[in-house]
């Protein structure tokens, strides 16, 4: 697989220098799906730049892309699903620490984002998510795997596994992408 087709797709405000996400694009050539605001984020241009990234990459040659989400990214992941005729051009994602952006103190940050599409997604997903994420409970999170059909991997106490948590380079969570990708390929 071509890496440029590892698409990385960054929460609410972008994914810092030292966030995992900007590690994995430097170290392995992945590419961030870039949105013009990162700030003030709305979830239908959000979808409209994921469909053109999408629809741009050449899965004839390289093949169906894999998504890579972290926080608001996974939610991203799950409302272009529910509106997308593509979905076939995306053969896995892993997504990291959904926010829940249906509590009350996280919707009135991101307002266009609720509610949570929770359809199942019909592509291989693993969900990681920490026991101690300051944005969605542990069991919210496995609410979130049962309607889009992911395994949960319960990461541990890692708060919002961001640049934050200390992960560095986290090559364990990139082992797990690794071996995702490796078990759909056909």
């Amino acid at each position: 697989m071509n890496p440029r087709n590892v698409l990385i797709l960054p929460g609410w405000q972008g994914s810092s220098l030292e966030h995992w996400q900007s590690r994995w694009e430097r170290l392995h050539g992945y590419t961030r799906v870039e949105q013009h605001d990162w700030m003030r984020p709305l979830r239908g241009d959000w979808i409209a730049r994921l469909e053109d990234v999408l629809l741009s990459c050449d899965i004839e040659g390289d093949g169906p892309a894999v998504l890579v989400a972290h926080s608001l990214g996974c939610q991203h992941v799950a409302a272009w699903a529910a509106h997308s005729r593509n979905t076939h051009r995306v053969k896995a994602a892993l997504l990291v620490a959904p926010p829940d952006v249906e509590r009350d103190d996280v919707r009135a940050l991101l307002p266009s984002w609720s509610p949570v599409a929770l359809g199942k997604l019909s592509f291989r997903t693993e969900l990681l998510a920490s026991s101690n994420d300051p944005f969605c409970s542990l069991e919210r999170a496995r609410q979130f795997a049962s309607a889009w059909g992911a395994d949960l991997v319960d990461a541990g106490a890692c708060g919002h596994l961001n640049a934050e948590s200390g992960l560095g380079d986290w090559p364990q969570a990139h082992a797990q992408l690794l071996k995702l990708m490796r078990d759909t390929s056909a």
